[in-house]
Formats: C-alpha cells, sequence, structure tokens
C-alpha cells in the first residue's frame, strides 16, 4: 500500500467469500466450548464492513469492496469455488489487485484453483482469520490490510495466487493450513514463506516460476482422495475405484512407496483414468532412482501414475478437476503435472 499523500501502485478490490474473518458472536467471549448457543459465531459481515473495520481506510478512493458469498467455507462447492476464481481473474485482468477474504478450512483449495486459472499480470492475493471479528485480539482487520498491501504492490504483479495471512506471504500452490486455531495457521512446508509484511509494507524475498493457465468451463468431474497407511490391503482403493471416479490422487507412504499389491491395482486403473501420486511427508517428492526394491518409487514411475511433486492432495485434486474440465487427455495431464515435479 501507498503511504499517505502517495497514489497506490494499483488499485485493489476486495472480494468477500465468508469465513471467520466476516463472523461475530465467538463462544469463547462467554466463556465455553462446545455447544450452539447465542455466542457461537456466524457470517455477519460483507466486505464494505470488514474494509470499514480498519482504522483509516474507509472511504479510500483507490480500494472498492464487493461481496461474493458469506458462507463458512465447508459449505462452498465446487461451483462457488470457481465462481470466486473468475471473479478473482476477471478483476485482475483489468491490472486491479485483487484480495479474496475466505475461510481458512478451504482456502488451499480455493487459492490453488486460482492460481490454475489466473492467466493476468496484477496479483490475487486470499486472506482470512482465524478469530471472529468480535472475539478478542480478532486478528482479520490485520491480515485485510496486510492483502491489501500486498495487493497493491508492484512487487507481488507476476506472482500469480499468494496467500497472506499472520504477517506472512505464501504461493498458493505451497500453502497449507497447518494449525487449527495459531494466528499464522498457513504455512509453505516445502518452500517456506515468499516474504513478509511489515507496518503494511511488503518485502518479497523469492518468487516461484508460474505455470501456464487452464480455463476450465465447470468442475463438474469426480476426482477422490484416497490416502495410505502401512499395512493397506487395497481395501479402500477397490471402493473408490467402485464408484467409477474421473480421476483419483493416491497417497504414497515415503518418497513415492507402496506395497505391490496396491501399486499393481493403481497401475491398473492408470490405464483408464489420471491417477496422481502424492507422497504423504509435508515436504519432498517421489524420488526416481534411490530405492529399487518392488513398489519403491522406480516401479510407481514405471506405471502411468503421475507423481504431483510438492504439491499437497488437496492442491493435486482441484488441479486435477481443472484439467479434467479443460478436455486435457492423460499425456498432457501428465505435462500438467510435471512442473511441480522435481
Amino acid at each position: 500500500m501507498s503511504t499517505a499523500g502517495e497514489p497506490p501502485a494499483r488499485r485493489v478490490l476486495i472480494l468477500a467469500a465468508g469465513g471467520t474473518i466476516s463472523m461475530t458472536g465467538a463462544l469463547g467471549a462467554a466463556g465455553g466450548r462446545g455447544g450452539h448457543g447465542d455466542a457461537s459465531a456466524t457470517p455477519e459481515l460483507d466486505a464494505q464492513a470488514l474494509l470499514d473495520a480498519i482504522a483509516g481506510l474507509s472511504g479510500t478512493t483507490d480500494l472498492t469492496a464487493r461481496t461474493l458469498l458469506n458462507k463458512p467455507s465447508p459449505h462452498l462447492t465446487l461451483a462457488d469455488q470457481l465462481a470466486i476464481c473468475r471473479e478473482a481473474r476477471d478483476a485482475a485482468r483489468k491490472g486491479i489487485g485483487v484480495v479474496v477474504t475466505h475461510g481458512t478450512d478451504s482456502l488451499e483449495e480455493t487459492a490453488m484453483l486460482c492460481d490454475v486459472i489466473h492467466d493476468a499480470e496484477a496479483p490475487i492475493v486470499f486472506t482470512g482469520a482465524i478469530r471472529p471479528a468480535s472475539a478478542p485480539g480478532a486478528d482479520g482487520p490485520a491480515n485485510l490490510l496486510d492483502a491489501i498491501s500486498v495487493a497493491a504492490s508492484e512487487e507481488a504483479g507476476g506472482m500469480g495466487v499468494l496467500v497472506v495471512f499472520g504477517g506472512e506471504i505464501h504461493h498458493a500452490r505451497c500453502a497449507r493450513k497447518t494449525d487449527t486455531t495459531s494466528l499464522t495457521a498457513f504455512t509453505s512446508p516445502q518452500t517456506g514463506p515468499l516474504g513478509r509484511v511489515t507496518e503494511a509494507h511488503p518485502t518479497i524475498w523469492s518468487r516461484l516460476p508460474r505455470n501456464p493457465p487452464l480455463d476450465p468451463p465447470d468442475l463438474a468431474k469426480r476426482v477422490l482422495i484416497v490416502p495410505t497407511a502401512s499395512g493397506d490391503d487395497g481395501t479402500l482403493a477397490r471402493a473408490a475405484l467402485s464408484t467409477e471416479p474421473d480421476g483419483i490422487v493416491a497417497g504414497t507412504l515415503g518418497a513415492g512407496h507402496l506395497a505391490p499389491p496396491l501399486l499393481e491395482l493403481w497401475a491398473q486403473a492408470a490405464e483408464r483414468i489420471p491417477v496422481l501420486a502424492y507422497s504423504r511427508p509435508e515436504r519432498g517428492v517421489v524420488l526416481t532412482g534411490t530405492y529399487g526394491y518392488a513398489g519403491s518409487e522406480q516401479d510407481l514411475r514405471d506405471t502411468k501414475m503421475i507423481p504431483v511433486g510438492f504439491l499437497s492432495p488437496q492442491a493435486a485434486r482441484m488441479k486435477l478437476l481443472a484439467c479434467l474440465a479443460a478436455g486435457l487427455a492423460i499425456d498432457e495431464v501428465r505435462w500438467a503435472f510435471s512442473q511441480d515435479d522435481g
């Protein structure tokens, strides 16, 4: 953001999509936990109210605010998420920096989808809050101010979609919610934050290369995430495949390892539909040639399964949904995910 008397680097649009940042009535203020009493937090504040809560910003001519939705993020449908992302992208195409306020439960998934379709120079920044607006120490206003400063800055231009939370700047492809209640709930296990915001001034330390965008007409396909664990006999995998999904995001142990019968099951499925492979650890990728035992990463890479690199399973699912809706063939899906594999 500009300091007093200076023009902003770019205009900023705040798009409100609900979440805790828009809620009032924290149960904690009533001295209890659990239940559904009058103090429970519910969505109340629209986009302008969120802007008005930041001292000194009300009436600023380079800021506009619009409410898209006011839902808890677990209530968002795939159609809702695509609509949010299109609104943000279309504004960015006009050179406007965009801030999307969003519930933290599924923020990383909407942000990932937005990065998949974002094709403009102006940044799109997602933020939210852990504490409702009426709670002591509410973090929403500070997060929103930081997000506005990033969206307005020239430094963030060309970076794609970012997540700004707790004073940190993360890329949408890397950000995960890793704590349910911390004011720094989002981290980037693979890369760390790309920068920080101090006194409403962003500092960018590093940048991620952008991937070619997609423009899916909808998100009507069905993609399932199927985790794994030690002793997995394939029961869950067979149950998932029996529903005839359009794609699978399959968990692997370590750096791309599976019991041989389970790997064979996924390898057979990968002949028909895209089967993505993610690593269960938060950091690292599927290896290529360290281990050679049956079911190791070498065997996995000899199948048509598609490693997703450092992407989380939920991020990989959103990207695969977009790939399928955009009509990509399996080989094209493989190329799309190869950009983050390595």
